[in-house]
């Protein structure tokens, strides 16, 4: 019989490859222009200034109908058909996929937006509802005979390149929150196709059903139901020769990848137009959403057509002997329907994925593939629904991935992979392919690629300035000063940047500069209450006054309103006559305890009134004058005199008067104003004089 004939590639058809390429790899941030794959808008604000793939392919094997130990299939006398393991069901399912990236490469065009340029290759086979029992009663090895009871199919096969460009750009840089978008548009070119409906089909093989004569014997074929066979071209007549289908399209692929950047303020500089940290991660979470595959491509010069399959005992040499499946079902089933041309649409899916940066060296990476193809759609191809957490560490030239996945209809994988500077490679199911004795899923991908990272700029001082701008790249310093820090060149404690006087010492409340002395009086215009007239220090560096012009300088002058002679200090001659009445007429009255120099009480009010007196002329210098009469020695009246006039001094100094102001002498009786010869005359001369001194 030939080995590519309807029947068998329906049958047959249950091992096959997983849908998901580059599993734990494209979670990566190094990844490049591979990310593309999964989300266009990954290659935005990339860890690459340009990433060139060589080449790379991933291959995944799965299926929900054999499980084998991988370790067991290995040895010598395996048997595959008595030893797997089978999961039989009404509908067990299959998908093949191959994915290979050739040359490709990515970009940036500016800060903001970046540019890649990819070349695929696909291939995609789903088998669909495929009754479990169908494959068991072939793999039964008691009987050569077996039969088919199936109720509604599909198969679909798939081949096509792609060439592609895609764009991406940051959309939001703001603060902590950062979106970037992309999208990819690709040109389709279909390299072969083939799809099957079958609708309650029913098979039943006699192995030696056909007797051809002389006891030899042959088998027959008994079917019913109906089926649709489309297909590119007869690929399976032995004279095929290929040649490359008229089958072309555009298909596309969106996404945006939104990232919470809680610590931002940590790159941003004022320079950030030359250095933005594009080396670095500076998210916490990232988020990405994309719709990938969309599109389809239509095989113009395809055939489609559609049977009743109802036949008896079809000899199995007729079967064997036709030129193809083609011209098979044309000889011996009903055409109910032809057309010429279909459309395979593109395995289209959405994509979520989430990454959470644990250190800036540890991610955690959770990833849904959800297909949104039916299975009952038989002209397009799907991919499987899975969801995975991958575990990561990540640094500039190496990474490794520890994914644990979930697949449609194959339950719990766990895989491991590493990028290592141009190589990568990996497996998203090689740990529990070999741990598992009912394993239904293998796969691997590796690949080689030219990595070119971003720089990261030199900053030996941690100023945030890059060396290349730095004119102090070893001391710290702002970016206003180029780098470096502020001088203070005049040493006063304020830097050059806030001193209006940068070579001139000053003080910071005069913003670094000195304090002048405009009128130069040696009083600094700070503290110069005349800054522009020149004075003592004793006057706050005004000049004194002469408020009446009488050339007494108001300072030294008892009377600054009225003209007086200096001798007077500043006072008019009637002033002076009647201030000396005054002090003579309290004088009179200042009384002492008999033969002592004690004041006594009742002048206390007296010398109050002095008090006045002497400090409405603050200028003005007093004599205090002692006096006695001639009674005693001449020795006792003079010192008795000079206490008494010394007792009045230290009255009025106690009570406010400068003694600077005041002297005190004792002329005991040597100055008497009356004869001391009769008790009135003695009583005169017993005095006490305040005069103005000369």
């Amino acid at each position: 019989m030939k080995k590519i004939t309807l029947l068998v590639f329906l049958f047959t058809a249950s091992f096959s490859i997983e849908a998901q390429s580059y599993i734990g790899f494209l979670t990566d941030n190094y990844s490049g222009v591979h990310g593309i794959i999964s989300n266009p808008a990954n290659i935005a604000d990339s860890r690459f200034k340009t990433d060139i793939n060589l080449a790379g392919a991933s291959a995944f094997g799965s299926n929900d109908y054999y499980g084998i130990n991988i370790i067991d299939a290995t040895k010598d006398g395996y048997s595959f058909d008595s030893e797997a393991k089978t999961n039989e069901k009404s509908d067990n399912n299959a998908v093949i996929n191959v994915d290979v990236l050739g040359p490709s490469f990515m970009f940036n065009l500016s800060k903001n937006s970046s540019l890649a340029v990819f070349t695929r290759a696909r291939s995609f086979v789903n088998v669909n509802k495929i009754n479990g029992s169908s494959i068991e009663s072939i793999d039964d090895d008691t009987s050569d005979d077996y039969s088919f009871d199936e109720g509604e199919f599909n198969i679909i096969g798939h081949a096509w390149a792609e060439v592609g460009i895609t764009y991406a750009r940051v959309i939001l840089n703001k603060n902590q929150h950062f979106l970037k978008g992309g999208v990819s548009l690709k040109y389709l070119k279909g390299l072969g196709s083939a799809y099957t409906l079958g609708e309650n089909v029913k098979l039943n093989y006699d192995a030696d059903g056909t007797n051809l004569g002389g006891g030899e014997t042959t088998g027959s074929i008994t079917t019913s139901g109906n089926l649709t066979y489309a297909r590119f071209t007869d690929f399976d007549n032995d004279d095929y020769d290929y040649d490359l289908p008229d089958a072309n399209g555009f298909g596309g692929d969106l996404g945006f990848v939104y990232e919470w950047r809680p610590n931002y303020e940590e790159y941003e500089t004022d320079n950030a137009s030359l250095n933005n940290y594009k080396h670095k991660n500076k998210y916490k979470l990232k988020i990405g959403l994309s719709l990938t595959d969309v599109g389809f491509i239509n095989y113009r010069d395809g055939v489609k057509e559609a049977y009743n399959i109802a036949f008896t005992e079809l000899n199995e040499d007729e079967f064997d002997g036709a030129d193809d499946v083609g011209d098979f079902l044309n000889t011996f089933y009903t055409q109910t329907n032809a057309d010429s041309g279909y459309k395979i649409d593109l395995p289209s899916a959405l994509h979520l994925n989430v990454d959470w940066n644990l250190n800036n060296k540890v991610y955690l990476n959770f990833n849904t593939d959800f297909s949104l193809m039916s299975r009952d759609r038989i002209t397009a191809n799907r991919i499987a629904n899975t969801a995975s957490l991958t575990p990561r560490y990540e640094r500039k030239w190496f990474s490794f991935y520890l994914p644990l996945s979930v697949i449609e209809n194959n339950g719990f994988r766990m895989g491991a992979g590493l990028r290592a500077g141009p190589l990568y490679l990996g497996s998203g199911s090689v740990i529990s392919a070999f741990a598992s004795d009912n394993n239904r899923e293998a796969d691997v991908y590796a690949g080689l690629k030219i990595p070119i990272y971003q720089n990261v700029f030199k900053d030996k001082d941690g100023d945030g300035i890059i060396d290349k701008l730095d004119d102090c790249p070893k001391e710290q310093g702002p970016v206003e000063n180029n780098g470096c820090p502020w001088d203070d060149a005049d040493e006063d404690g304020i830097l050059d940047k806030d001193d209006d006087c940068p070579e001139a010492a000053g003080p910071e409340e005069n913003k670094g500069c000195p304090w002048g002395d405009k009128d130069e009086d040696g009083i600094i215009d700070k503290l110069d209450a005349c800054p522009e007239e020149a004075g003592p220090i004793d006057n706050k560096g005004c000049p004194w006054r002469d408020n009446d012009g009488d050339g007494v300088l108001d300072k030294d002058d008892d009377c600054i309103d009225e003209v007086g002679t200096v001798a007077n200090n500043g006072c008019p001659e009637a002033v002076i006559q009647k201030l000396q009445k005054d002090l003579n007429d309290y004088a009179k009255v200042i009384l002492f305890d008999y033969g002592t120099s004690s004041i006594s009480k009742q002048s206390n009010q007296v010398l109050s009134d002095i008090i006045l007196v002497l400090k409405a002329f603050p200028n003005a210098k007093f004599v205090i004058e002692g006096h006695t009469d001639s009674i005693g020695s001449y020795e006792l009246n003079k010192k008795l005199s000079d206490a008494r006039a010394n007792s009045v001094k230290d009255f009025l100094v106690k009570n406010g008067i400068d003694a600077t102001r005041l002297s005190a002498i004792g002329y005991g009786e040597r100055r008497p104003i009356a004869t001391n010869m009769y008790k009135a005359g003695r009583a005169q001369n017993r005095r006490v004089e305040i005069n103005l001194a000369k």
